[in-house]
């Protein structure tokens, strides 16, 4: 099945947050993926100053959700103690682990560690009014998905809790992971944090894209708003 790659931001009068943060041309040269909209040109049609952006939430550290990371020079980086734990433990001696994982990018995390620049969560924890940091693993030991409070109701950025639609619906797994059934109780546990099915929103699946819609005329198929009802079920 096809996969689309996406970085999400979530924006109020008092604060941007950005989820993940993608991957660039050296990851993309590495791992054979043609890059189309670099996550820079994204934001910047978002109006957004990366300079200016104070938090970023990283999912997990697989490599197509936490590259880019030199992009935001003064933001603080959300991660669970799990995750970090993952990427530098034990767990990286299996290469069917380390495979997903960029060692430049984990050492990058690893100096924003050291610059006081990362914040580790433990668990859920809500990190501003209506964003809540929800910890749900299986697909690595840190996953975490994002329950967002919208003019629609509550959101849930699922990241790869579930890939596809098609993972939620039929309870299908991803066959890169830590753990089958931590996978299949998150399926349920996004089911119930969210207002309804149509507000989860998977990691990977390209209906994303053209089921929401644009931000603007220009962003038409690239970037979309999560805050508006999709224009049909991909259910």
């Amino acid at each position: 099945m096809a996969l689309n790659y996406y970085v999400w931001v979530i924006r109020n009068e008092l604060r941007t947050v950005v989820i993940d943060t993608g991957f660039g041309e050296r990851a993309a040269r590495q791992r054979n993926r043609e890059l189309l909209n670099p996550v820079a040109k994204g934001l910047a049609m978002l109006g957004v100053d990366v300079d200016a952006v104070e938090d970023v939430v990283i999912t997990h550290m697989h490599y197509d959700h936490a590259g880019n990371n030199e992009l935001f020079s003064k933001a603080t980086f959300h991660l669970q103690d799990t995750e970090m734990a993952f990427a530098t433990g034990r767990c990286m001696c299996h290469d069917a682990l380390r495979h997903s994982y960029e060692v430049d990018d984990v050492v990058l995390m690893v100096r924003r560690l050291f610059e006081g620049r990362v914040c580790f969560h433990d668990g859920d924890v809500e990190l501003f009014p209506g964003i809540t940091l929800i910890h749900i693993g299986g697909h690595t030991k840190g996953l975490q998905a994002v329950r967002v409070k919208t003019r629609r109701g509550y959101v849930v950025i699922a990241s790869d809790v579930a890939h596809h639609y098609a993972h939620l619906a039929q309870r299908r797994v991803f066959p890169v992971l830590d753990s089958v059934s931590a996978v299949l109780e998150g399926y349920d546990r996004v089911d119930r944090l969210a207002e309804s099915r149509n507000h989860i929103i998977p990691g990977h699946d390209p209906l994303v894209a053209s089921i929401y819609p644009p931000y603007s005329e220009a962003t038409k198929g690239w970037i979309v708003r999560l805050d508006e009802a999709p224009s049909e079920s991909p259910y």
